[in-house]
């Protein structure tokens, strides 16, 4: 009995997935101190992870690395694992790139421009920094705006160019998986 095409999809977005994941876990622990929170190229994957998956396995790949971190794997940022990394005053961010899959894997699965992929990719990365901060600010008793200059503000162009890099690289790569037949 052999696969139906169906099923062929799922276990090939399954893979896709189980890779992405996998980038996310190799690029993420690279860290560049840059105060409280670390420049990483997690985000880069991230964004990648959701303009390729969508939503729905975008998520479910950025589930499986935070998993994998609190399962004692070091994943994160400098080579950390563990809850102390996640209930830590960092945490918020690591738990916001479920807001980028969501939203930037949501605009993906609807459109293929580079405008909402843009407006997705940029809404999740707001409600990123607005969880990651309001978390830092309750975990280390810092004001809002300290906040802001020490957590958001200097990360912002290094997230404009992962964005700017996935909105090139991602619809190309998307388009030679659907052509292997790697993606439906």
């Amino acid at each position: 009995m052999g696969q139906t095409r169906a099923e062929a999809n799922r276990v090939y977005r399954l893979a896709v997935c189980g890779v992405m994941t996998a980038v996310l876990c190799v690029l993420a622990p690279v860290a560049i101190p840059a105060g409280p929170v670390p420049v990483t190229l997690a985000t880069l994957a991230v964004y990648l992870m959701a303009v390729l998956l969508g939503w729905k396995w975008g998520t479910a790949g950025c589930l499986a690395y935070l998993a994998a971190g609190l399962a004692g794997m070091p994943v994160f940022s400098g080579y950390r694992a563990g809850g102390g990394m996640l209930l830590g005053p960092t945490g918020g961010y690591l738990v916001g790139y479920l807001a980028i899959t969501l939203t930037a894997g949501w605009a993906a699965q609807r459109s293929q421009r580079r405008g909402p992929l843009l407006l997705g990719m940029l809404t999740g990365t707001a409600l990123c920094y607005a969880l990651g901060t309001a978390w830092y600010c309750l975990q280390s008793g810092t004001a809002l705006i300290p906040a802001l200059w020490a957590c958001v503000l200097p990360f912002v162009p290094f997230d404009l160019v992962k964005m700017a890099a996935v909105l090139t690289l991602g619809p190309v790569l998307r388009r030679r998986l659907r052509q292997a037949g790697l993606l439906a």
